[in-house]
């Protein structure tokens, strides 16, 4: 008796979940605005750094624009979520862009002229750049399909990182050419293609992508909004106990990079050297975690993602004795690795788990904590160096970055990142099957 062919529509839908998403065009847009979004982030203090090389700059007016700028991401974070959730993803990116876009040629007029100017400047930059991180990540989940997200999000993260590792390199050529000021200007038509390219997409639930409208006229206030947000998240205990662990980590481990990387490769080692070899082995080691959860897929994503967020404690753990400097870079290599073995899990799993009209919400929660409290170590690890050693205060960042995933690992939806367990009779909202 012959088998029954499946549907001609059916065929199709598993044809196209199939085919890679690097060949899907909304995709590759989003991809190459997200990468442009990315690059010019990392490029700013960059640039900034060559003109107080150059003296047009000096230090504490380089401290003062990057201050501006942090305080510039954390303000616009949480109302980007509250307006990407209540408008078009796209509309924010599109903005946001823009307004980052607009001031980097402030930044250029205002050299050896106005550091005042200069740092509104680099305020209104870091609201763009704090905007367009909850933005693309909701559009990411309007423009590629549940079964492809994972690998939608190893594309992304990679592309991050392969900048981060080739944009020294470039930047450094350019400016054998160009003036402080045209690379500023560069980094303006960089947030120009973040702002322009990226499409937009079908947001989840409702038809062709359209945006719900109240029904009044009255709209909630901002803190109301981001309330819900935060009850969503709240519905989610793997949610909360990854983002605890992830919090702790960056506030330690990366403070420990931050800080006292470069003081023990000065003073331990005489040479810069091993502060260059270990962050370039950390970027090295990212883009082959990337490369290899691409394509591998955990029977327990959550636990998996958590042992890789806690490969980040053997970086501060290799700076507390003194060891080969191949050490301490395999040490930052392994580092790497095991935050994109985080990192892709993570966001496929909020992407697939919270309410969709909520998500954009919750990422910027996720973003304004984890790396909103970042500039908190990095404020206090100097200081307690003095007070306590290097040697204790590494072992302490250590032992957090050790221990924060393993506590996270005990609440039971974490084995998964999904809330109810899968297997249970309740399946979580908004979610799919597994990318």
């Amino acid at each position: 008796m012959p088998t029954p062919s499946a549907p001609p529509d059916a065929v199709e839908d598993r044809a196209v979940k199939r085919r890679t998403v690097l060949l899907d065009i909304a995709f590759l847009r989003l991809w190459t605005g997200a990468t442009a979004s990315g690059l010019a982030t990392w490029a700013l203090p960059f640039v900034l750094g060559l003109a107080v090389l150059d003296r047009t700059l000096t230090a504490t007016d380089l401290g003062l624009l990057l201050a501006a700028r942090t305080v510039g991401f954390l303000t616009a974070v949480p109302m980007a979520g509250v307006l990407a959730d209540r408008h078009s993803r796209r509309g924010v990116v599109l903005w946001a862009g823009l307004a980052a876009g607009a001031a980097a040629p402030v930044l250029a007029a205002g050299l050896d002229r106005s550091v005042l100017l200069m740092a509104t400047a680099a305020a209104v930059a870091g609201a763009g750049q704090g905007a367009c991180r909850p933005a693309y990540q909701a559009l990411t989940a309007e423009v590629v399909d549940a079964d492809r997200r994972h690998q939608a999000n190893a594309a992304m993260t990679l592309a991050v990182r392969a900048t981060t590792l080739v944009g020294p390199s470039l930047a450094a050529l350019l400016a054998a050419f160009l003036s402080t000021g045209a690379l500023l200007v560069g980094i303006g038509l960089l947030w120009l293609v973040a702002a322009c390219v990226p499409g937009r997409g079908a947001r989840p639930g409702t038809a062709n992508g359209a945006y719900p409208r109240s029904a009044g006229t009255d709209r909630a206030s901002f803190l109301t909004e981001f309330t819900e947000g935060v009850r969503e998240a709240r519905r989610h205990p793997w949610f909360l106990a990854g983002l605890g662990a992830l919090t702790a980590v960056i506030a330690t481990g990366y403070s420990a990079t931050g800080v006292a990387l470069p003081m023990v490769s000065r003073d331990e080692y005489g040479t810069e050297v091993v502060l260059a070899g270990a962050m370039t082995a950390y970027t090295a080691g990212a883009l082959a975690g990337a490369l290899l959860i691409a394509r591998w897929r955990p029977r327990s994503p959550g636990r998996a993602a958590l042992t890789g967020l806690a490969a980040y404690g053997f970086a501060p753990l290799s700076l507390v004795f003194p060891v080969h400097p191949a050490v301490v870079m395999a040490a930052y290599a392994v580092a790497g690795i095991g935050i994109e073995l985080f990192n892709v899990p993570w966001f496929t799993a909020a992407q697939r788990e919270v309410a969709p009209d909520k998500l954009a919400r919750v990422s910027s929660l996720d973003f304004l904590l984890s790396y909103g409290l970042a500039p908190v170590g990095l404020a206090v690890i100097a200081p307690a160096i003095d007070a306590f050693g290097a040697r204790a205060v590494l072992a302490g960042c250590a032992v957090v970055c050790f221990a924060a995933p393993a506590a996270a690992a005990l609440v039971p939806s974490t084995r998964t990142f999904s809330h109810p367990p899968a297997g249970t009779a309740n399946a979580p909202r908004g979610a799919g099957p597994s990318a």
